[in-house]
């Protein structure tokens, strides 16, 4: 399947909040990548025609999903940013109800039901009113109904949120294992979400396609643009405040600094190799407006 944005723009009034935006999606996990308020939910919302494009095409294989009419949703998987949840329903009995909801016969619908269910580490929760669940057991929840009906499209609008480090890295396992056929859309501001498992980043700021791009090629286009160095007065780091410091770590040694910058910082740094997280902030940081 490929999916082709030509050129869709969103505007509410005079306010442009999606430029423009042109990419092309085939087999893969793609990673939109921006900060709060890039668009990135604005697009998605597009894309599952929740809201109405002010101008541009969606083009599913060629053809123009608005010729496809609702048939489209068929290929559709989806987890909302803030995924709501009847609080009386058991695990099983939502995933019985989203079944019905997507037209899934009853024995294949309980089959991947419980194989969902044992991905995402719900299995023994089954039986469990929704309402008792933590917030992470919710998020997990959310990403198997998106799974439910095997789509060619899977959408998931900041999916990690609530989850801890361990239910990080099975959500990654289990995208890398989905996506070997299908088109995975994962829209995000949490960079290490992407950084692993994205075979693409799309970066977002302002409504804008800034880049797209595998991982690999984005750290390259910012290599001689990362700095490290080691301060061994803290009070020395008042001289950097206006730079855009990546991390800073306090030890026995004095205060160990990285930045990005276009130019080195002074002669106690040394060049860094680049992480997706730095190019997130060469690129999207406030000052580069």
């Amino acid at each position: 399947m490929r999916v082709e944005f030509q050129n869709i723009s969103k505007y509410y009034g005079r306010k442009c909040v999606l430029n423009q935006f042109t990419a092309t999606l085939e087999h893969g996990v793609y990673g939109l990548l921006g900060p709060n308020g890039a668009g990135k939910t604005t697009l998605i919302n597009i894309f599952i025609g929740i809201l109405q494009k002010s101008s541009g095409r969606l083009l599913i294989d060629g053809q123009d999903v608005e010729k496809l009419g609702t048939e489209f949703l068929r290929h559709i998987g989806y987890l909302p940013q803030c995924p709501q949840f009847y609080k009386n329903f058991t695990v099983e009995d939502f995933m019985a109800y989203i079944c019905v909801l997507k037209d899934i016969p009853e024995i294949a619908g309980r089959q991947w039901t419980e194989e969902l269910l044992e991905m995402v580490n719900l299995t023994e929760h089954r039986r469990k009113k929704i309402g008792a669940l933590s917030g992470g057991m919710r998020q997990r929840l959310g990403i198997a109904q998106a799974m439910l009906n095997r789509p060619d499209i899977l959408i998931l609008d900041e999916p990690t949120a609530g989850l801890d480090p361990q239910e990080r890295i099975r959500f990654r396992n289990l995208i890398s294992q989905f996506s070997a056929d299908r088109i995975v859309l994962l829209a995000t501001h949490i960079v290490p979400d992407v950084e692993f498992i994205a075979n693409e980043v799309l970066l977002l700021k302002n409504g804008i396609l800034l880049k797209q791009a595998r991982s690999g090629e984005l750290t390259q286009a910012i290599a001689g643009k990362v700095w490290e160095l080691t301060l061994p007065d803290p009070q020395m780091t008042k001289r950097f405040d206006a730079m855009q410091i990546s991390n800073m770590i306090h030890d026995a040694d004095g205060v160990h600094l990285r930045m990005v910058c276009e130019n080195c910082p002074g002669e106690e740094a040394s060049p860094a190799l680049p992480n997706l997280e730095d190019v997130f902030l060469y690129y999207c940081s406030e000052d580069k407006e």
